[in-house]
């Protein structure tokens, strides 16, 4: 989740501010840039145990980090966040470690940005006795283990996700992800664009699965992060059937997001509890609950951040559907979108192979990918088969770039030749070699 950004103070009062907003996003193919965020999951080396925000922990991180020339961002007298040009470190509730990098020009740039903050990250983490790993999921702790970090944000999310779903608190505190922004050109661009990404999303929960283990044992699930959010808060998750709609664009989605019942309001350096609460009901008149206060752009801005749909417009498109996972994986992820979706011609093989599947298909793979990966299907197909054809186009597209990208590929490609996910790896190891002992996951996947 997102450190806060610069408020705008402009008074909002209809939908089409909010979809002039979205649209400002659209730019010229020549400007269209990849950032890439991956959370991962600390560990004391001693015993396994996630760290805390002090006692040598995730403030001593990001404190040792901050020496490296990033400034701080805080939260009253926490830092909770660092900030480098356009790259920032954030964290996630239960203290996950979150890079969300700089828009780069090209895969090789964000390979590189990867590595140096990997190294940043090992040379502060040895001296306090920490590794961190690349998961989706906590393959040990209990929700009642982790701790949580002293951000105003979650404090409010903590009370609230009870009341929507019996696994919100466990996708705040449990789970990692690694996601990729990439732009769009115009209104058209971003709809074909999102109804291709949507629609395969759940392939890429099951390429980058990542999280069999729950509290030391099998789940039964892949990803059981993907499984996490099935029942997380259904006002703003999922794959929303709108997206398919005729006449769907820009103003349509920021219909949907004033819909979207709030969380916070912030002013004044505080974040004020507005849950449960309909933006629209604020943007017309004010919230009863917080009386004299104006709806602006910088809160509607705030607003977007808090919708979770599998791929999140805002003024580019965020793709949120994958584990993390190796550093191979970290690369892999936006070499995948990348390939499908920054080059017309295979934007348009990804827009075909997706085109008849129908939103209650695209539903039913997104409940079947989390538990059984590449062996669920749809429309007829085994997602294996789907999979092997999405990179195919995905490796056309980064070929037709003429950068050797497609290189980054070479692990989605192995999963899909040998169907075995790195989840699949993960219970080999944990039937095999660890003998049962799932706290080996953390070292085995240590970023």
């Amino acid at each position: 989740m997102s450190n806060p950004g610069q408020a705008d103070p402009t008074p909002i009062t209809s939908a089409r501010q909010l979809a002039e907003w979205f649209a400002a996003g659209c730019k010229p193919k020549s400007a269209w840039r990849i950032g890439t965020e991956h959370e991962k999951f600390g560990f004391r080396r001693t015993d396994f145990t996630p760290p805390d925000y002090e006692h040598q922990g995730i403030r001593a991180m990001l404190e040792g980090i901050m020496q490296k020339g990033w400034a701080p961002i805080r939260d009253g007298a926490n830092v909770i966040g660092l900030t480098r040009g356009s790259a920032s470190v954030s964290l996630e509730p239960g203290g996950q470690f979150e890079l969300s990098g700089g828009p780069m020009e090209d895969l090789h740039a964000a390979r590189l940005e990867l590595a140096a903050h990997l190294r940043d990250v090992h040379e502060v983490a040895g001296p306090l006795g920490l590794g961190f790993a690349g998961m989706g999921f906590h393959p040990v702790a209990r929700r009642e283990d982790m701790p949580w970090m002293p951000k105003s944000r979650y404090a409010i999310m903590r009370r609230y996700m009870p009341t929507r779903g019996s696994m919100g608190l466990d996708m705040m505190l449990r789970t990692s992800t690694v996601q990729v922004n990439l732009d769009f050109g115009d209104e058209a661009d971003m709809v074909e664009k999102l109804r291709v990404s949507l629609a395969l999303q759940p392939l890429a929960t099951a390429l980058f699965a990542s999280s069999p283990l729950r509290e030391g044992k099998p789940s039964g699930y892949k990803s059981l992060r993907g499984h996490v959010w099935s029942d997380t808060d259904p006002d703003r998750t999922g794959i929303p059937a709108l997206v398919f709609e005729e006449g769907f664009g820009f103003e349509r989605f920021a219909e949907y997001v004033l819909d979207v019942p709030m969380y916070f309001v912030a002013r004044d350096g505080q974040l004020l509890d507005a849950t449960g609460q309909s933006f629209r009901t604020f943007m017309a008149g004010g919230l009863p609950s917080l009386p004299g206060i104006e709806a602006t752009m910088g809160d509607v801005a705030d607003h977007v951040t808090t919708v979770f749909t599998e791929v999140r417009l805002k003024k580019f498109l965020e793709m949120r559907g994958s584990d993390a996972g190796s550093a191979a994986m970290i690369q892999a992820q936006p070499a995948f979108w990348v390939g499908l979706i920054y080059d017309d011609a295979a934007q348009k093989a990804a827009r075909a192979l997706t085109r008849d599947w129908t939103v209650a298909q695209m539903h039913q793979l997104r409940a079947d990918a989390p538990r059984l990966a590449l062996e669920a299907g749809i429309a007829g197909r085994s997602l294996r088969d789907v999979a092997r054809d999405a990179l195919l186009i995905s490796e056309g597209g980064l070929k037709a770039r003429g950068l050797g990208e497609e290189i980054y590929l070479t692990p989605l490609w192995e999963i899909v030749e040998s169907g075995m996910t790195q989840a699949d790896r993960i219970l080999e190891m944990f039937h095999g070699p660890w003998q049962g002992d799932a706290r080996q996951a953390l070292p085995f996947t240590e970023l």
